[in-house]
């Protein structure tokens, strides 16, 4: 009796643990419609393409990830003389370091922004950032949206210059559907 005992003590653990360990969130994938824009006195653009995933439970920020690349060669300056220098080394060196990617560590929720901390990584370069969002859900589509800068020095983009400045504004309109 006590080993029928112990084994459906064993089952039940595990079953708890499995509940545990298999948590539900809903699985996005990138979309169209998205906008990755950089700001200042200049340069201004936009990186026109995007991929990724995004795992996104409002009601459980533990499990929630997202997982985003950019490749280089998509950037827009609206000068194509300019987006050829932008891909070179002294730039994003699009050769070695053909994507940026981000990919979060933590979710958390502060008033109605969603604080999404993660690597950011440019030129080889990793940096945590942490990135403010909203988002608004219909049916099976979700969209972020959020500004924010980064310092382009510390991730070795170009040289100090009084013509381009140090911190660039982003921001970012990242649509994504339920798969």
């Amino acid at each position: 009796m006590n080993k029928n005992l112990i084994i459906s003590a064993y089952f039940v653990v595990l079953l708890i643990s499995t509940a545990i360990t298999f948590s539900v969130f809903d699985h996005y994938e990138i979309t169209n419609g998205h906008k990755i824009a950089f700001k200042s006195t200049d340069p201004t653009g936009t990186f026109t393409k995007i991929s990724g995933t995004i795992d996104f439970d409002e009601n459980n920020l533990d499990s929630c990830k997202f997982k985003i690349t950019i490749p280089v060669k998509s950037i827009d300056t609206g000068n194509a003389l300019r987006d050829k220098k932008a891909q070179t080394s002294e730039w994003f060196d699009a050769t070695n370091y053909p994507n940026i990617k981000f990919t979060s560590k933590a979710v958390t929720k502060e008033g109605e922004k969603y604080k999404v901390k993660g690597d950011l990584t440019i030129r080889g370069v990793k940096k945590e950032v942490t990135i403010p969002l909203t988002y608004v859900k219909n049916d099976t589509k979700i969209t972020f949206k959020g500004t924010f800068n980064i310092n382009r020095i510390s991730f070795g983009v170009g040289k100090k210059s009084e013509v381009v400045p140090d911190i660039m504004a982003m921001s970012v309109t990242v649509p994504a559907v339920l798969k």
